[in-house]
């Protein structure tokens, strides 16, 4: 671990388990998709303890806070201890999660049955007439 150099945010993101390979990670911060302290973040920029970061991965946006710095990937527990999100980040979270559970449309079924289909073939012969 390093501790008082820092860690490139693009090896950071990938330890951390936010993405699956640092090219991953690269591509989401040079499309603008990462910000370190409020600010537009590069690939090499180096990511410090205390680092407020602010991620947008698909619809999610996520704030945190860098708890602990780390060059490999190590298994999901570890890297959980290198960050902590920020409460206002994990409401947002649970509102979006609410949201698409109780605005998710319910399923029809799919496509029509032969029982369905037939009575569409009716109604359309008995409109042509």
């Amino acid at each position: 671990m390093n501790s008082d150099t820092g860690t490139r945010i693009d090896k950071w993101l990938w330890s951390a388990r936010f993405f699956k390979t640092r090219g991953l990670a690269k591509a989401a911060i040079e499309g603008g998709h990462v910000h370190i302290n409020g600010a537009r973040a590069k690939p090499a920029r180096n990511v410090h303890t205390g680092d407020t970061l602010d991620l947008t991965i698909g619809e999610r946006k996520i704030t945190l806070v860098v708890a602990g710095l780390s060059d490999t990937r190590g298994p999901a527990p570890v890297a959980q201890l290198l960050y902590a999100e920020t409460p206002e980040s994990l409401a947002r979270a649970d509102a979006a999660r609410t949201e698409r559970r109780l605005g998710a449309p319910a399923r029809t079924g799919g496509r029509p049955t032969k029982r369905d289909r037939r009575a569409i073939h009716r109604f359309n012969e008995g409109a042509d007439r």
